[in-house]
């Protein structure tokens, strides 16, 4: 990573957390404005996406003296985005499967969240079913899940490496 994305990790860690919001107000307007319902694993993506962009602003926040700050905040900016590609990773792998393997369509994330444990939620969506299966929306020929992993990967790269802390040059005699 240049030298300048880390002298200007602020900047880069706020760019970055607003370009996740921005991602999330996208697929918000999609679902206003073309009618694309979002199945539970593209839900979970959003909180992903958007939790990734709080991560990358909460980054931004500790000054550079604050080393213990910095590593916390790129840690957690890793992890959440893995945690979102990984969620992205699945629902690909289930939009990829041959027609007939994939569950049939199952109910609704607010019916399961009224009725199961939050770990039993998770599995269930995580199984996935017939609306995840659906790619009802492409640009540049990958669905919305190929973009957020893209996007999570990036922004993550970004994050971590705009944010560990670096050592400083030894100072010569």
């Amino acid at each position: 990573m240049s030298a300048g994305l880390v002298r200007h990790r602020r900047l880069a860690s706020l760019a970055a957390g607003i370009f996740c919001l921005g991602l999330v107000a996208y697929a918000i307007w999609l679902q206003n404005t073309q009618g694309l319902e979002p199945c539970p694993l593209c839900i979970f993506q959003r909180i992903g996406v958007a939790s990734l962009g709080a991560a990358l602003i909460l980054a931004a926040l500790p000054p550079a003296r604050m080393r213990w700050a910095l590593y916390t905040g790129a840690v957690l900016v890793g992890l959440v985005a893995a945690a979102t590609a990984g969620v992205a990773i699945r629902h690909l792998y289930i939009q990829h499967l041959p027609p007939g393997s994939v569950p049939a369509c199952g109910a609704t994330l607010d019916y399961l969240m009224d009725v199961f444990t939050p770990a039993e939620v998770l599995r269930k969506v995580l199984t996935g079913s017939g609306e995840c299966a659906k790619v009802d929306w492409t640009f540049l020929g990958l669905a919305m899940p190929a973009w957020v992993l893209i996007w999570a990967i990036v922004l993550g790269v970004v994050g971590v490496a705009a944010n560990w802390p670096r050592r400083a040059p030894a100072r010569s005699a």
